[in-house]
This record gives C-alpha cells, sequence and structure tokens, in this order.
C-alpha cells in the first residue's frame, strides 16, 4: 500500500473518532477527556524497568508504540492536544516530535515534565494508568466505568487504517514464520528459531505484541510455553510456532505448526486435517454469526477429524458430548484482535452488559455476534496433553480412546494453526493468506 493511501486512511480514521468522541462524551455528561499514555515499571527492589506497552486507547488515536509519560487532551470541537514527553537526558536518546501527515490534525507541545497539561475549566475525565491523587488535583473523574466501557466498544470495529496497519503486521510476521520454519528443518533449537524470527520480521524482542511461543515436540502441547532450549532437540517431531509482530500498535497473532524430519506419519495428516477444519469455519464467518455456536461447531470437526484418523472410536457428537473433545483441544476458537492481543469488549455486548463463556468452554475469550469491521483470530487445535487426557483412561469417555495412538503421538505435543480475520460485509477477509485488497 502506497504511504498516501495509508495518510488518507489514517486521516478518515482520526475524523471517525473526533466524532465518536463528542458523541460519547456528550452522552456520558464530560466536556473533555484526558488519555494517558502510560509509564514502564521498576521491578522491586531494582533500578530496571518491566517491559512496557502504551496504553491502547492512546494509540487508537496516534500511532507511537513506545512513548511514556505523554498525554493526549481530546475536547469537541477543539483540535486534540499532544503533549509529547521529551526529555532532557543524556542516558537515553531524546524523543524527537514526529512529522508525519497525521501530526496536522494535532497541537503538539513537547515537554520534559511527565505531568499533564493544564486541565481546562469543566466536567473532565482522565484515562488511563493514573493515580487517583492526580485525577483529584485536576478535579476530574478517574476512569470512569460507563466511559471506559463505551470506549472499549469504540474500539471493536475497526477502520480502513486499523485494517491495513493489522494487513501489514500480519506480512511482516509471515516474513518470520518462512524464516522459523527454515530454521527448524536445518536442526536449529529453539534459541535459534527465536533469533531467526526476530530478524525476518524486523523487531527486537522486546517489540513483540506477545512473548512468542516456539515449542518443539512436547513443548507443542504447553499451551503458553514460556521458554527456549539453547540446545538443539535430538529427535525433531514438531515445531509449534505462535507469534505476532506490531504495526502502528496493531498486533498480528499467527501460529502454525510443522512436522519434523522424526514426525510419524500421522502427524502431518492431523495437521493437514486441522488446517482444512479451520479454513471450513473460517468461510462461515460473516455478520450476525453467533461465535459461541462456531466454537462449538469446531469441538464436532474436532471430533470428526478425531474419528477419521481412528484416534477415537465414536461419533463426533459423543466425543464432544463426552468431552473427549475438550481433553483434546482446551482453549477457545479465537478472540478479537487489535491494538490489545486479547482485545476489548470480546465478552460484553454493544451496551456493556457481560456476556459469559460458557460453563464447558471458560477459556473463550469471544462470546458476542459477530459484525462488519471486527478483527478476530481463528485458531483450533489438537494437543496431546497427559494431564488432560490421562484423567479419561477411567471413565467411560476412556474405552473410546486409542491410547496406543496417544501414545505414539504425545512426544509431537500438539498442533495449532491460527490466522487473523476481518469480518467484512459479504463475508471473511483472511488478512494472513491475502494481502490483496483492505475493502470490507
Amino acid at each position: 500500500m502506497s504511504e498516501t493511501r495509508l495518510d488518507d486512511q489514517h486521516a478518515a480514521h482520526l475524523e471517525g473518532l473526533e466524532h465518536a468522541y463528542a458523541r460519547l462524551l456528550e452522552a456520558h455528561g464530560y466536556e473533555g477527556v484526558l488519555l494517558y499514555s502510560g509509564a514502564p515499571r521498576h521491578f522491586f527492589g531494582d533500578d530496571q524497568q518491566a517491559s512496557f506497552a502504551t496504553f491502547a486507547h492512546f494509540l487508537h488515536w496516534v500511532p507511537l508504540a513506545g512513548i511514556e509519560h505523554s498525554w493526549l487532551l481530546i475536547r469537541p470541537g477543539q483540535r486534540p492536544l499532544l503533549r509529547f514527553h521529551a526529555p532532557v537526558d543524556f542516558w537515553h536518546l531524546t524523543p524527537s516530535l514526529p512529522q508525519a501527515a497525521w501530526t496536522r490534525r494535532f497541537t503538539l507541545e513537547a515537554s520534559d515534565e511527565t505531568a499533564p497539561p493544564p486541565f481546562p475549566q469543566g466536567r473532565l475525565a482522565i484515562v488511563g494508568d493514573v493515580d487517583a491523587g492526580t485525577a483529584e488535583r485536576l478535579g476530574a473523574a478517574l476512569n470512569p466505568l460507563a466511559l471506559c466501557q463505551a470506549l472499549d466498544e469504540l474500539r471493536v470495529r475497526k477502520s480502513a487504517y486499523e485494517i491495513a496497519c493489522l494487513r501489514e503486521a500480519n506480512r511482516l510476521a509471515l516474513a518470520g514464520h518462512e524464516a522459523a520454519r527454515g530454521a527448524f528443518d536445518a536442526g536449529a533449537a529453539e534459541l535459534d528459531i527465536q533469533l531467526a524470527y526476530l530478524k525476518a520480521s524486523r523487531q527486537r524482542e522486546s517489540q513483540v505484541p506477545y512473548q512468542n511461543i516456539v515449542g518443539l515436540n512436547e513443548h507443542a502441547g504447553v499451551l503458553h510455553y514460556q521458554h527456549y532450549d539453547i540446545q538443539p532437540a535430538v529427535r525433531r517431531h514438531s515445531l509449534l510456532l505462535d507469534a505476532g509482530r506490531r504495526v502502528a500498535g496493531y498486533a498480528s497473532d499467527i501460529t502454525r505448526t510443522w512436522a519434523g524430519r522424526d514426525a510419524d506419519p500421522q502427524f502431518a495428516a492431523l495437521i493437514e486435517g486441522v488446517e482444512r477444519f479451520q479454513q471450513r469455519l473460517i468461510a462461515e464467518l460473516r455478520p450476525g454469526v453467533d461465535y459461541v455456536a462456531l466454537h462449538a461447531q469446531m469441538h464436532l470437526e474436532l471430533g470428526r477429524l478425531l474419528s477419521e484418523q481412528a484416534l477415537i472410536e465414536c461419533s463426533p457428537e459423543a466425543a464432544v458430548e463426552s468431552g473427549i473433545t475438550r481433553a483434546f483441544c482446551p482453549h477457545g476458537l479465537g478472540h478479537s484482535l487489535g491494538l490489545q492481543v486479547h482485545d476489548v469488549a470480546g465478552r460484553r455486548d454493544a451496551r456493556g452488559e457481560p456476556l459469559p463463556a460458557p460453563e464447558r468452554d471458560p477459556a473463550l475469550r469471544l462470546t458476542r455476534p459477530l459484525e462488519a469491521g471486527m478483527v478476530i483470530t481463528m485458531e483450533p487445535g489438537l494437543y496431546i496433553i497427559p494431564m488432560l487426557l490421562e484423567p479419561l483412561r477411567d471413565q467411560p469417555a476412556g474405552r473410546h480412546i486409542d491410547w496406543p495412538g496417544v501414545t505414539r503421538l504425545a512426544p509431537h505435543g500438539g498442533i495449532r494453526i491460527e490466522d487473523d480475520i476481518a469480518i467484512g460485509h459479504g463475508g471473511p477477509i483472511n488478512l494472513t493468506r491475502d494481502n490483496a485488497t483492505d475493502s470490507l
């Protein structure tokens, strides 16, 4: 995409935010809102800081991921004021004021202070990680629940600019996935695979939207595997890579699984089976679809695959009802995606009312019907997790499971295939596999 077109899309995005914030502030009785970018926290008893992510509502306006101690004042009918923190410092490189086209819509003010800008008179709100004392001194409401929920809801449906950023985040992440697979095929250790991913996707480890999951063999069955072995595995059954990239704050979230040179032949067939039914589920996506029902359909698809591969001897319906499929896949089908990897308002309706996950599926992060403009992940899985499967041995469901097959596949850990999907008016737009257009 050309830089000019992206600038035009960003301008339209900002115009939409100006109108939406004016409407929401009036509805909730505020004359303005001050958004704080946030700041990193120090480790206890240390002068080192934890990794930092800029507050997402702040990033919704300005693409300045990583900016600290900065403030954005939004007042209807007035140009937004961005107080940009630029300390005088010889220990660190001082940030400079941005020069991009979007800045023409803002009043920019560089400051070496961390305090908020002077607040005008009126009923105002502060949103962000701000202490109560600061809000009290300014006479402002701190993180009012109703307004915060309304701002979350505003982020549920993405603009063309946001879709373009997410698409580019997918493109860059896929370059990393390709390099990681090459490193795996060449016999690299988990750490080397991670480094190959970072190099090809052009990012530092502190910039990834979440800690990459680089799981070889049994580690692929640990859903949020958090380590990187530094020695190559002796046998190479599988690699599960869950890794993303940010562009202007917007995060991609992609998972792929590959069979290694020592894989059981059935494992490759299972990978193909999971990908096929993932694509069938994606084809169902469109406005109005009940995502909870789609999650239930995922379990039926998984039961069908397990039956086709003779890992179970019962119907797909019986596998779901008896809990077998949930032992093979304990997580949800997907989640909202945007400025946060698990983006906001996934378990609330448009009015802010709770939509809790089903009792049998507490890990499902998206429970609302789909709407045009949403971006979600679709990530079915099939895992050999002993702590979930073993309890079934002594239950009636256990007699339907091919336990020798489970034992044979256990060294492979598991499978997850994940794509990022925009919900278009006419159906799904796969941002991971199709980079042709931004149109919804």
